[in-house]
């Protein structure tokens, strides 16, 4: 593409289905294997092939570009605690992207920035990522335990554990009066 080209506007059959405050920021056509389609970066988050709907950016665990292809793994909850969610990782998906524009930049600019707070903690039966996560068209700021790989989501010490760190982390987090 030439230095004043421009990337065509997102064909209305591509087009998912936005709210009414949304819109698109990039868009790619992909291939996952199991067909084609369209990746679509949006104020408020990614739309992905074969997805009837948006994964909020602050839904999105980590997303990987190599250069062809684009990774997403979304946030599975497993639990809903009173202030937080413990989540695990979702099945990861791959998208090859021929022409990616400006979709790679978005998604990383747009999951980094959804990113308020992260620290990482040993915890009973191995580890969890302990997040602050600021939801696109939302005030404040929404809770979330990543599970490592092998950590159990059923144990109760576990449990009070993750309690302890989310409220010593909001208590550290928030505004002084």
């Amino acid at each position: 593409m030439g230095l004043f080209s421009r990337k065509p506007k997102l064909p209305p059959a591509n087009r998912p289905p936005l709210a009414a405050d949304e819109r698109v920021l990039a868009w790619a056509a992909a291939g996952n294997g199991e067909g084609d389609g369209v990746v679509v970066a949006s104020n408020l988050g990614l739309w992905l092939p074969g997805r009837g709907h948006r994964l909020g950016w602050h839904d999105i665990l980590k997303a990987v570009w190599s250069g062809r292809e684009l990774t997403v793994t979304p946030a599975e909850p497993v639990a809903e605690r009173d202030s937080y969610a413990l989540v695990v990782d979702g099945p990861a998906e791959t998208y090859l992207l021929l022409d990616p524009g400006e979709l790679p930049h978005q998604v990383r600019a747009r999951v980094t920035r959804s990113v308020a707070y992260t620290e990482h903690h040993r915890v009973p039966g191995g580890a969890a990522r302990v997040a602050a996560r600021r939801v696109a068209g939302r005030d404040g700021l929404t809770w979330t335990v990543r599970l490592d790989p092998g950590t159990p989501a059923d144990d109760d010490t576990l449990l009070t554990e993750t309690d302890r760190l989310v409220a010593v982390a909001c208590a550290a987090t928030a505004p002084a009066d």
